[in-house]
């Protein structure tokens, strides 16, 4: 346990999404790896699952990212069997 604790500052506007207790909080209240954001309003952040989705989704959909997995020869995803 460090002696000097940092205190996470954010900035009066800022909004994010805790994930460990899934609330809003306006500035960092938890610690970085348990939040989204920051989002421009209370609104946004309160959606920052579903924003999280739907990025995840066009992610997954974009052929950019395929044509890189395939060029890594990572094509054939988790069942993959084959033996090069």
């Amino acid at each position: 346990m460090g002696l000097f604790k940092r205190k996470t500052v954010g900035k009066p506007g800022e909004w994010y999404y805790c994930l460990k207790h899934k609330t809003v909080e306006e500035g960092p209240e938890c610690r970085a790896l348990d939040r989204f954001g920051p989002y421009a309003s209370r609104e946004e952040a309160a959606h920052a699952m579903e924003i999280a989705r739907e990025r995840n989704r066009e992610w997954q959909n974009d052929p950019r990212w395929r044509d890189q997995e395939q060029a890594e020869g990572n094509g054939g995803g988790e069942g993959d069997t084959r033996h090069d």
